[in-house]
C-alpha cells in the first residue's frame, strides 16, 4: 500500500522534472543547430541593387563589371 500512496503523491513532481529535462534537451539541440547554421549564414551574403542607380543594358548583360 505504501508504494501506491507514494506514487500518487509524487506523480506531479516527477512529471514536472521529466518536462524540464525534455525542454533542456530540446534547448541544447536548438542551440547546437543554430550555432552550426550561423557559420553558413555568415558566409552567404546576397547582393542587393542600389536603388539610386538606374538599371542599364550594360549592367544586365555583364553584372560582374563593378
Amino acid at each position: 500500500m505504501g508504494i501506491h500512496y507514494d506514487y500518487k503523491s509524487t506523480k506531479s513532481a516527477k512529471l514536472m522534472e521529466k518536462q524540464a529535462k525534455r525542454e533542456k534537451k530540446l534547448a541544447e539541440k536548438k542551440a547546437k543547430r543554430l550555432a552550426k547554421e550561423g557559420d553558413k549564414k555568415d558566409d552567404h551574403k546576397e547582393k542587393t541593387l542600389d536603388t539610386s542607380k538606374p538599371i542599364t543594358l550594360d549592367f544586365l548583360t555583364n553584372p560582374d563589371k563593378e
